[in-house]
């Protein structure tokens, strides 16, 4: 099986650690019959956006539409104002694409230390499913000053509850976001992690909301839980607010084994889970539709003071495309990957910088890629 894969290395670190990640995938491949892959490049990011003024055309779109996945490096540039790029290009997939899951494992792999005292790989092996298009993230708000009437019912209750409805004109501004969920959002999004915890022999799934404080938005995500998990006898439930379960992560991270959650509260304790199993560098994430074209990239960002140098860690990047082998239903090859980084991370020859070492991007790759084709030939 051949599989189309759109490649889009981005900014900062993203083509470095992109390059090691496809180096790995053509190694799997090599070393697994019937696999092979046709990787296609776009050049989406900082440098293209500058030279075209082009984010992320509709043409681009429909081609990518074609492809079996989509392989990103990183996005984000210092000369791009913050959140042209973030949202012109990354949310403008995921939403375009359906993206609704962004799975994230939180997983301590031997060999790595963990900030966590008395805490190893057997304390921290768990996943994070973040629903990924609604919460705070579907761009309703706006900023409003000034005595003038006001159109949007939004608005206008905002004002009324808040503060009457004039508006000093001199002194008085407000910003508002709004966040929504779905009836269909929720509930796709957390069936999803329950089957997600059959598929993984996984026992308990633990629910985040802020329920008690915003309770309009999230009662609902909380009744919609309550239901689906009826469907799951077999599987354990519990509710946790946003608050606490990052004092629990931090205290007890053996506890958790699936972890759904809102968008918003998932995008902040991905990188709380990051930090667990041993920083940014070895945390890779998908943006998953499970029916249509999904992207998987690392999750830390483009690090721009560090491009070029050669010195980034690209093992989140590599076990992105474990993940994204996974997805395409190839789990011998995604197995096979995942025993290479452990075994090379066991071994501690090669580290780079984030780990204790002074390995180099390429020298990971190339640790990461051999022991892969060593595996690969013994069984």
């Amino acid at each position: 099986m051949t599989y189309k894969i759109a490649v889009i290395p981005g900014d900062g670190i993203g083509p470095e650690v992109i390059r090691e990640g496809v180096k790995v995938l053509e190694k799997a491949a090599e070393v697994t019959p019937g696999l092979d892959f046709e990787f296609v490049y776009y050049p989406f990011g900082a440098d293209h956006y500058l030279e075209t003024g082009q984010l992320l055309p509709e043409r681009a779109l429909e081609e990518l539409s074609e492809f079996d996945a989509i392989y990103l490096g990183a996005l984000g540039d210092p000369r791009v104002p913050p959140g042209v790029l973030e949202q012109g290009i990354l949310l403008k997939l995921r939403f375009y694409f359906e993206q609704y899951v962004n799975l994230r494992p939180v997983k301590l792999y031997p060999g790595v230390p963990c900030p966590l005292a008395g805490k190893g790989p057997e304390h921290v092996n768990f996943y994070v499913v973040r629903e990924n298009t609604e919460d705070f993230y579907v761009g309703v708000g706006a900023r409003a000053k000034g005595k003038k009437k006001v159109k949007h019912e939004i608005r206008r209750s905002i004002y009324r509850a808040k503060f009457g409805v004039d508006i000093d004109v001199d002194k008085d501004e407000i910003a508002y976001q709004i966040g929504v969920v779905s009836r269909k959002g929720a509930e796709r999004v957390i069936r999803y992690a329950f089957e997600l915890a059959r598929r993984k022999h996984k026992r308990r799934v633990t629910s985040v909301d802020k329920a008690n404080v915003l309770s309009h938005v999230y009662s609902l995500w909380r009744e919609i839980f309550e239901e689906v998990a009826k469907d799951y006898p077999d599987i354990e439930t519990e509710f946790a607010f946003v608050d606490a379960i990052t004092m629990w992560f931090v205290k007890n991270p053996e506890w958790y084994q699936v972890v759904v959650t809102p968008n918003m509260f998932g995008d902040i304790i991905t990188d709380l889970g990051a930090m667990i199993q041993g920083g940014l560098g070895l945390a890779p994430g998908g943006n998953i539709n499970p029916e249509g074209v999904s992207m998987f990239e690392p999750i830390h960002g483009s690090a721009p003071k560090h491009a070029g140098k050669n010195v980034a860690n690209p093992i989140a990047t590599i076990l992105a495309g474990q993940m994204m082998l996974e997805h395409l239903g190839e789990q011998k090859a995604a197995d096979l990957v995942e025993r290479a980084v452990i075994e090379v991370l066991r071994e501690g020859k090669v580290k780079t910088y984030d780990l204790g070492g002074k390995s180099s991007t390429s020298e990971m790759g190339d640790a990461i890629a051999a022991k892969v084709k060593e595996l690969g030939k013994n069984g």
